[in-house]
C-alpha cells in the first residue's frame, strides 16, 4: 500500500490540529535481536505510521542514559544510546520520515539529568567549583532534615543528602535524577544549545517533558497539605504542590525557547504540563506568540469526563482571552494507562468511539503506538516489573509497565513479531490477537477504521481548526458542530450504554459521508443512537 499524500507542509502552522504517532522506541520494534526496539525498528515500520494518515510521530528518549526511568534519566543530550542506534541512523530515521510526508517531535527531557552526567558530576564536587550551581543545592534544616517538605512522585522526599558538599540536592523524580538549576542562566544557556543541536539535524519539533517543573520556589517554602477528601494515598498526592513547580521564572525561559524555535523554519513546542490547574496552565504556557506553541496535560489521562467536562475542558480556548492559546489532547501515552482499558473497559466498539472523540476536539492529537488497533492494558506480573514506579507503588500502582509492552506486528509469530528474541517486557497473549497483520485483513478492524477517521479529519478543516459548538453535553450525550470558513461536520456521542434519542435544531444535510461507529439513524430533527455509538457527518451551513 502506498502511503497517503501528505506532503510537509511548509506552513510553520502545521502544527495547529495536526494528528501526532507517540511511538515508545524501547517496544515499537527490535531490528538487531537484542530484545529492545531501536530506531532502525521505526524506521522499517515509518511506511506503516504514514498509512495511518497521521501528520508526524513523537520519539519518546532515545539518548545515552542509565535506563533507570528508560531514557527519561539523560546522561548525554546530544546523542543516541548504543541500545537504539547510532546518531547516522537517527539521521536516516528523519530522512525517512520526512520523504514520507512526516515531521519528526522528539522528547527533551529538560528538567533533570542523571546523577552520572558529568554536569552532576562536576557540581557535587564543591560548592565553588564552575558548576556548582547548575543543580539545585540546599542547606539541611538545623535538626538535619531536608530544606522543605516536597515530596516525590517516585516515592519519598524529593532530597537527597550527597556528602561531598554536605547538602542535600533536589530531585522531583528518582533520587538519582538530580533537577537542574533554571535559575542559573548559565543552565538555561546549555540547555538552548542542545535544543540547536537537534533542531540543526532537522527535527521538527520537541515534546519537553515535564514542562512546569523546570523552575521551583527559591525560598523553598513547603507545601500545604491538600484540602481534605482531595489528597491521594501516596505522600506526593497528599499536598499542594504550590512552590516546588509552575513557578513565574519558568514562562521567562519558554520564551527563550520560543525565541529558538522561532529562529528555524517550521518548527513547533508541545509542553507536558503535569498540575492541579491543568487548563489553567496549558493555557498560560501557550499565550500569544512569545510562549510555546502548544500543550497537553494529564485532564484526558485519568478518569473519563462527562460529555459536559469535555464542553468545559473546551470552554477557555474558544474565548478571547485564549484565543491565541491552542491545546494538545491525548487519550493515552507511555504514563498512562491505555484508554480502550481505562475508559473502554476492553470493548472494542468503545475504544473506536473514543477514537471518533479524539479526532473530533479542537486542538492538535496524540495517538499513542497500539491505540489504532485498540490494544487493551497489559497485566505484567510483578516479577517482570521494570517501571520505578511501579516497583516503588505496588501493588496500589503497578507502575506504567502496562502501557509500553511489545507492539504487535504479527499474530502468530514469535514475539508477536516485535523482535527474534525474548523482549524486555513480556508480549500481551491477548493484545498479540489484535496484531498489524490481522487487522488489515479484517475491513471492519481498529485499524481501517483510524485510516478512514484521520483521512476524514484530514479532509475537512472545521476538525483540524474549526470552531467547536456545543449543540448538546450533558452525562450521556456529546452533540457538537466543527466549522471552519464554509466547511462544517456534525459530531455525535452516545456515551453511556442504553439507547438515546437526539433532539437536533435543525435538519442537517449531508454534505459528504459520514462515519459512524455502530449504529445510529438519522432522521429530520432527531438522531436515534445505539449504546456507545457515534456519527460524523459533514453537513452544509
Amino acid at each position: 500500500m502506498e502511503p497517503p499524500v501528505n506532503a510537509l507542509r511548509a506552513n510553520d502552522d502545521w502544527w495547529r490540529g495536526a494528528t501526532i504517532y507517540q511511538i515508545y522506541p524501547r517496544s515499537f520494534a527490535d531490528s538487531n535481536g537484542d530484545g529492545i526496539g531501536d530506531l532502525c525498528g521505526i524506521a522499517a515500520h515509518l511506511e506503516y505510521v504514514a498509512n495511518l494518515g497521521v501528520d508526524g510521530i513523537w520519539l519518546s528518549p532515545f539518548f545515552p542514559s542509565p535506563m533507570r526511568d528508560f531514557g527519561y534519566d539523560v546522561l548525554d543530550y546530544c546523542n543516541v544510546a548504543p541500545v537504539f542506534g547510532t546518531l547516522e541512523e537517527f539521521d536516516a530515521l528523519v530522512a525517512r520520515a520526512h520523504a514520507l510526508g512526516l515531521k519528526v517531535i522528539i522528547d527533551q527531557v529538560w528538567s533533570h539529568t542523571a546523577i552520572e552526567h558529568p554536569w552532576f558530576e562536576e557540581s557535587r564536587q564543591s560548592r565553588n567549583n564552575p558548576k556548582s550551581d547548575w543543580y539545585t543545592w540546599a542547606d539541611a534544616k538545623p535538626d538535619g532534615s531536608p530544606p522543605s517538605n516536597w515530596q516525590s512522585w517516585m516515592g519519598g522526599s524529593t532530597w537527597s543528602w550527597d556528602a561531598r558538599r554536605k547538602q542535600y540536592y533536589l530531585h522531583n523524580f528518582l533520587p538519582q535524577m538530580p533537577d537542574l538549576n533554571f535559575h542559573n542562566p548559565q543552565v538555561q544557556d546549555a540547555i538552548l544549545e542542545v535544543g540547536r543541536f537537534w533542531l540543526e539535524r532537522g527535527v521538527d519539533g520537541f515534546r519537553l517533558d515535564t514542562a512546569n517543573y523546570y523552575c521551583h520556589n527559591r525560598s523553598l517554602t513547603d507545601n500545604p497539605a491538600q484540602p481534605v477528601g482531595k489528597g491521594g494515598d501516596i505522600p506526593a498526592a497528599m499536598q499542594a504542590h504550590l512552590h516546588d513547580v509552575c513557578q513565574p521564572e519558568t514562562l521567562h525561559f519558554m520564551e527563550r525557547v520560543r525565541l529558538l524555535m522561532d529562529s528555524f523554519d517550521a518548527r513547533m513546542t508541545v509542553a507536558e504540563i503535569g498540575s492541579e490547574t491543568n487548563l489553567e496552565r496549558m493555557i498560560e504556557y501557550t499565550q500569544g506568540q512569545k510562549r510555546l506553541h502548544t500543550a497537553y496535560s494529564f485532564l484526558l489521562l485519568g478518569d473519563q469526563p462527562s460529555p459536559a467536562r469535555l464542553v468545559e475542558f473546551h470552554a477557555p480556548w474558544q474565548e478571547d482571552a485564549g484565543s491565541t492559546a491552542w491545546p494538545s489532547w491525548a487519550l493515552s501515552n507511555h504514563d498512562a494507562t491505555r484508554v480502550a482499558t481505562r475508559w473502554a473497559k476492553g470493548d472494542a466498539q468503545r475504544a473506536r468511539q473514543l477514537l471518533a472523540l479524539l479526532a473530533c476536539l479542537r486542538g492538535t492529537l496524540f495517538i499513542y503506538q497500539g491505540e489504532e488497533l485498540g490494544l487493551t492494558e497489559s497485566d505484567v506480573p510483578y516479577e517482570d516489573i521494570q517501571d520505578p514506579l511501579g516497583k516503588a507503588h505496588w501493588p496500589h500502582n503497578k507502575g506504567r509497565d502496562g502501557c509500553r509492552t511489545p507492539f504487535p506486528w504479527k499474530a502468530h509469530a514469535p514475539h508477536g513479531g516485535f523482535g527474534s528474541t525474548t523482549p524486555w517486557l513480556p508480549v500481551d497473549a491477548a493484545n498479540q490477537l489484535r496484531a498489524v497483520d490481522v487487522q488489515e485483513e479484517d475491513a471492519s478492524s481498529t485499524l481501517h477504521f483510524t485510516r478512514k477517521l484521520l483521512a476524514m479529519r484530514r479532509a475537512h478543516p472545521a476538525l483540524r481548526t474549526g470552531d467547536l459548538q456545543s449543540l448538546q453535553a450533558d452525562a450521556h450525550v456529546l452533540l457538537a458542530l466543527r466549522t471552519a470558513n464554509g466547511d462544517a461536520v456534525l459530531c455525535a456521542f452516545n456515551m453511556s450504554a442504553q439507547v438515546r434519542t437526539v433532539a437536533l435544531a435543525q435538519a442537517f444535510a449531508s454534505a459528504g459521508h459520514p462515519l459512524f461507529v455502530g449504529d445510529v439513524i438519522q432522521q429530520d430533527t432527531s438522531l436515534l443512537m445505539q449504546p456507545w455509538s457515534a456519527m460524523l457527518l459533514p453537513v452544509k451551513i
